[in-house]
């Protein structure tokens, strides 16, 4: 994930949060908002019950690489925000992989 595909502005991801779409399933919660740009945005939230500052920032880590392998699955003109939820911890990254994916199909059939 490069830095032009994050969001920045705490106003936008409180607007995609806000006013946009989510889908969920038991690890994952994702908000998409149509955005006049043409390649998507992402921003990711972990909260704190996930662990402290370490745990928090190696999962940010592995679910910039998860956007990054999966980036194909991904509409444009949308921006993202993805929540981790406490289950997250639970699986392996295969898995975390597997989740994302049925994810972002479920998304993708949905209009």
């Amino acid at each position: 994930m490069k830095k032009y595909e994050v969001v920045k502005s705490n106003i936008l991801f409180n607007e995609i949060i806000h006013k946009g779409k989510f889908f969920y399933n038991n690890y994952f919660i994702i908000y998409m908002l149509a955005a006049p740009n043409y390649k998507p945005n992402f921003g990711i939230a972990v909260g704190k019950k996930n662990g402290n500052a370490v745990e928090r920032n190696k999962i940010k880590r592995q679910i910039r690489m998860l956007i990054d392998n999966n980036k194909k699955l991904f509409k444009n003109n949308f921006n993202y925000i993805i929540m981790i939820k406490k289950d997250y911890k639970t699986i392996n990254f295969k898995q975390k992989n597997e989740e994302l994916i049925n994810l972002l199909r479920k998304v993708q059939n949905e209009k």
